[in-house]
């Protein structure tokens, strides 16, 4: 412990020294002999440094003067006046912007006349900007020189090799500069204490850095992070820097386990091995390194294995952060040892983003110096420990992301330092009452949300209660606050972000919540019953995100501030025209969703003065007239949504400029004429213009230019033509609907060339990407909407058009196809044999067609088969049975097919044709005639015998039409009745 101390004093020493010369600097020659003063020649000499330099802000003013020794940043010894520090450091860097900082940064040249000054022992040009200028080697030659900083002055270069002349250097920083180096110099530098290159290019050094450092007897910090090195070498034979106290070998890309010389390094205080790609289980001589106080080994992702037990045993930590790594078991043993510390000195406990499990322990309330704990992103399960009020220090407590649940403790609300909290993405269940806020005067920032929509806590708060914070922050997603509206945010006059989304709010927003005068980045209240008008009166600032989507707000679309990126109206019942004036009060949109409103009236001009937009989401609205032409001026757009209006009007030629452009949806409109080119749309994911008025052939350039499209929906036009045989070429598709055209024509034959109906070429993690609003697929025999799973859905359907010829075989290759409707054509000749293939075909329509021969054998392998339209066809001979066969027993599935028998239609005779009735032709034609005599004379007996008697008697005639009345009455009623259930 003796060498220790020693070593911390005389760590004390160098900093105290170089304190003494930085008052020099600043205060000049003040405490000096007043007898002494600058010597000239080294007055000349920083008066020539001073004139290489650039210096935008008159830093140097006060160069000036008989006396150099008065001068800023110049230090002079006192007994002979020479100069021995210059700190000509950026004083403006810390706390100022960093263009700010740029205003007062020196540059230019640095002058050899720096020589002249023979007793310089401190040089400090830190923060400055050089321009890349290379290090000047004539710094080599400053013999004296103890104390050197060059760092974050934008020098380049290769490091002069003559550093190594300096063997009086105690402390050399030059971090943050585009410099390199192979460290052969640096083993000369024997008095070395403190070293620090972080972000130097060390590749070349790689293989042989540490035994180059390990020359180094005296060093007590070494900062090497982001250099390079890749290579950390196992062993050690024989370690000379054993007084080492700080270690920075962060983000080097080692790759491999943690080396065991580490942990003879017992005098270390700071270990930071972060941002590696280290792997491997934390050993347990970890717990060997008894003065630690730091240790970061965050972000090497595959650290793995359980908390060793030494590691408890640690008394003198003060900061742990293993995040982002494999960490796996519980913490129970871990926070149980540490705890046991006579005064735990932890206060930054980092353990997010990895594989820990178990409950959180009651010890954890023993550490009562925490101040930040991160747990989220793990697997921790169980309720928060009610020792949790003990951490009257903890400032941040973050637990999202787990599988924690139960009810929150009502010691939560002793966390009197608490500022930020974020439980969410937990199933949190119970009651949150002011008892969990009672002391929590610092908080700032409140997140407890989830992804769910179901509801299991619950927030009963008084609306007389006034909060002991002021929040900055606050995110209450899928919590109940309803059904009122909040009361207790009537003071909240701090608030910058406000989520109040899915909370069971049914109420109007109070005038007073509009008047708190809040700037806001974020306002999302989306999923609530909240109604009434929205003021234009409130304030953002940049940039900001508005979501009021699927409530129920009215009235006329509302205007906010010029800040706001993101605006999301959804669902509501906004009614009247878009504002012609939305492009030029709000021009940093980049982000508008208006559909599912009462909107009317045309499309604003001024929406193309939105440059920086990339969704525009108008569909479900009543909007009318033209697509403007303002496409040229929007060129990020990605998304754009109109469907479901009541546009006319062609598609503007200028949309072809939109190169971004992903998704074009203008189905359900009055949208008429030929396509035109789209070509340049070359990234085009999904294109539906069904349910309009085009017409003329489709466009060969759909095959040619949008190779990577999903969808292409063409329905309810009136195209014409045939199917051109480049759309096979689009390998992605696994949905396409032409069908209700007047195509014809044969079915290409490389419809087979579609892979996307071939193999999963889409996952669930591409779908929040890759698709964006629903689509009508005729599916089961019904139209259906598919939104959210929408990449599962494969779907070929020609129907409804006048194609000819036989279905071509290569349809069978499309083994993943879902839905298959190729009714209402003129298709001719035998169902593929091989049909069975199509292993995922759920819907199969062939209806209204003219196939012939029989049903084929193989569909009995079709297991999926939940819909089956063969019906007026000319198809002959036994339906199959067996598997889904069995279950597909409606007759209208084969009807119109006079060939056609077996189960569930007529049982066949031995030749595979329906079974008809017994006798001769004469005895059957004259008892044909005979029913049909016997029918007639029925009906007009009848007919008469009712009608003839309403007509005859009036009481008859009142009574029969009052009893109708009221069976009628009686449905209506039953009817009503149902619906309502």
């Amino acid at each position: 412990m003796g060498h220790s101390t020693a070593l911390f004093l005389l760590l004390s020493l160098l900093l105290l020294s170089g304190t003494s010369y930085l008052d020099r600097a600043t205060l000049g020659f003040c405490n000096a002999d007043p007898n002494v003063g600058c010597m000239d020649i080294e007055k000349k000499a920083l008066l020539k440094l001073r004139e290489g330099l650039t210096d935008p802000s008159d830093r140097l003013s006060s160069w000036v003067g008989v006396d150099c020794c008065k001068w800023r940043g110049i230090g002079c010894n006192k007994t002979t006046g020479r100069v021995d520090s210059l700190n000509l450091r950026n004083p403006y860097v810390d706390g100022l912007e960093s263009d700010d900082a740029t205003l007062h940064a020196l540059g230019g040249e640095i002058n050899p006349s720096l020589l002249v000054l023979k007793d310089l022992v401190y040089l400090d040009l830190s923060m400055n900007n050089f321009g890349g200028l290379e290090l000047p080697s004539f710094i080599g030659s400053l013999e004296k020189i103890t104390y050197l900083n060059l760092s974050g002055a934008s020098f380049g270069g290769v490091i002069p090799a003559n550093l190594g002349n300096l063997s009086k250097l105690l402390h050399l920083d030059l971090r943050n500069n585009a410099i390199e180096s192979d460290l052969r110099w640096l083993s000369s530098l024997s008095s070395l204490q403190f070293l620090n290159l972080g972000g130097a290019n060390l590749t070349m050094a790689a293989p042989y850095w540490l035994p180059t450092v390990n020359m180094l007897p005296s060093l007590l910090e070494l900062h090497l992070p982001g250099c390079g090195l890749s290579i950390l070498p196992p062993t050690l034979p024989h370690i000379n820097f054993t007084s080492l106290l700080v270690l920075d070998l962060s983000a080097n890309g080692f790759n491999s386990t943690l080396s065991p010389w580490l942990f003879n390094l017992t005098e270390l205080v700071n270990l930071d091995l972060s941002r590696n790609n280290l792997n491997g289980e934390l050993p347990e001589t970890l717990g060997s390194l008894t003065h630690l106080k730091n240790l970061d080994l965050s972000e090497n992702s595959d650290i793995e294995g359980q908390l060793p037990r030494n590691l408890g045993m640690l008394c003198n930590l003060q900061s742990l952060k293993l995040s982002i790594n494999k960490v796996t078991g519980e913490i129970t043993e871990f926070i149980d040892s540490l705890s046991t510390c006579t005064n735990s000195s932890l206060e930054r406990l980092d353990l997010g983003f990895n594989s820990l499990t178990g409950n959180l322990p009651n010890s954890l309330g023993l550490l009562k110096n925490l101040r930040y704990l991160t747990l989220r992103y793990n697997s921790f399960q169980g309720s928060i420990p009610e020792s949790i009020g003990n951490l009257t220090s903890l400032e941040e407590f973050y637990l999202a992301e787990n599988k924690m649940g139960g009810v929150i403790p009502e010691s939560f609300g002793q966390l009197s330092s608490l500022v930020a909290v974020d439980l969410s993405q937990n199933t949190w269940e119970g009651v949150v009452t002011e008892a969990h806020f009672l002391k929590l005067r610092s908080l700032k920032d409140v997140s407890i949300q989830k992804a769910s929509p179901n509801i299991s806590l619950v927030f009963n708060i008084s609306s007389n209660w006034i909060p002991p914070f002021k929040l900055r922050y606050l995110n209450l997603r899928s919590c109940q606050l309803g059904p009122k509206f909040p009361a207790w945010l009537r003071n909240q006059t701090e608030l910058v972000t406000v989520v109040l989304n899915n909370d069971k709010i049914v109420d109007t927003i109070p005038d007073w919540f509009w008047q708190l005068d809040l700037l806001l980045d974020e306002l999302d209240v989306a999923y609530n019953q909240l109604s009434g008008k929205v003021p234009n009166s409130l304030r953002f600032s940049y940039p900001a995100t508005v979501d009021l989507s699927s409530n129920l707000f009215e009235g006329p679309f509302p205007l906010w501030s010029r800040n706001i990126t993101s605006l999301d109206l959804r669902d509501n019942f906004f009614s009247g025209p878009i504002p012609s004036n939305i492009g030029d009060v709000m021009p940093s949109l980049s982000d508008l969703d208006i559909s599912r409103n009462g909107l009317s009236g045309s499309i604003p001009l001024s929406l193309g003065n939105l440059s920086l937009l990339t969704t525009m989401v108008l569909s479900n609205n009543y909007l009318s007239g033209e697509i403007p032409h303002f496409w040229n001026n929007i060129p990020f757009l990605y998304i754009v949504d109109m469907s479901n209006n009541s546009l006319s009007g062609t598609i503007p030629r200028s949309m072809d400029s939109l190169g971004s452009l992903l998704y074009l949806i203008l189905s359900s409109n009055n949208l008429s004429g030929e396509l035109p080119s789209l070509r340049n749309c070359t990234g085009m994911k999904s294109l539906d213009l069904g349910e309009n008025k085009f017409f003329g052939n489709i466009p060969a350039w759909i095959g040619e230019s949008m190779l990577s499209l999903l969808i292409l929906r063409l329905s309810s036009n009136s195209f014409t033509g045939s199917i051109p045989s480049n759309l096979c070429g689009l390998s992605n598709l696994h949905i396409l609907d032409l069908s209700h055209n007047n195509l014809s024509g044969h079915i290409p034959r490389c419809v087979g060339n579609l892979s996307g109906l071939k193999t999963s070429v889409i996952s669930d993690k591409d779908t929040s990407y890759l698709y964006q609003g629903k689509l009508k697929v005729v599916a089961k025999g019904r139209v259906q909407d598919f939104d959210t799973t929408l990449y599962l859905v494969n779907s070929l359907d020609l129907s409804n058009n006048n194609l000819s010829g036989e279905m071509p075989r290569e349809l069978t290759s499309l083994i993943k196809l879902w839905t298959l409707n190729l009714s209402m054509n003129h298709l001719t000749g035998a169902m593929p044999s091989r049909i069975g293939s199509m292993e995922s075909i759920e819907t199969l329509d062939l209806s209204i067609n003219q196939l012939s021969g029989s049903i084929p054998q193989s569909m009995v392998s079709l297991t999926f088969l939940n819909h089956l339209n063969l019906s007026y066809n000319n198809l002959s001979g036994t339906i199959p049975t067996g598997n889904q066969f069995n279950s597909l027993v409606d007759p209208s599935i084969y009807e119109g097919n006079a060939a056609l028998c077996g189960y569930p239609l007529p049982d066949c005779q031995d030749g595979g044709t329906p079974q008809g009735p017994s006798g001769g032709g004469e005895d059957t034609g004259f008892k044909m005639w005979g029913f049909i005599i016997s029918m007639v004379i029925g009906f007009v007996m009848g007919f008469w015998g009712v009608c003839g008697s309403l007509v005859i008697s009036k009481s008859w005639r009142k009574t029969y039409f009052h009893f109708t009345d009221k069976m009628i009455v009686a449905c209506i009623r039953k009817y009503q009745g149902a619906q309502e259930i």
